[in-house]
């Protein structure tokens, strides 16, 4: 009976070394992973913060009109209660 696996096998075939490299692939898979995920939490917190600014910056002219008119509506009723 004839066998399939050559006599130098133990050259070409070593179960350890490939296990303890598919394991050194596995972690730096996970760590890769977990280095994803910190730029994607990053990521939703940076336009997060974007939003707000866009908001803000579109906020700003109407805070300053309010406060505008306010003053302006508290100066005319001062003058005129003098």
């Amino acid at each position: 009976m004839a066998s399939d696996i050559p006599s130098d096998w133990r050259g070409q075939l070593d179960l350890r070394a490939e296990l303890g490299r598919i394991d050194r692939e596995r972690a730096d898979t996970q760590k890769l992973l977990r280095e994803s995920e910190k730029f994607i939490a990053e990521e939703h917190k940076l336009l997060a913060e974007a939003r707000k600014l866009n908001r803000d910056r579109w906020l700003a002219p109407w805070a300053l009109l309010a406060s505008l008119l306010g003053g302006t509506v508290v100066a005319v009723i001062g003058h005129l209660w003098r």
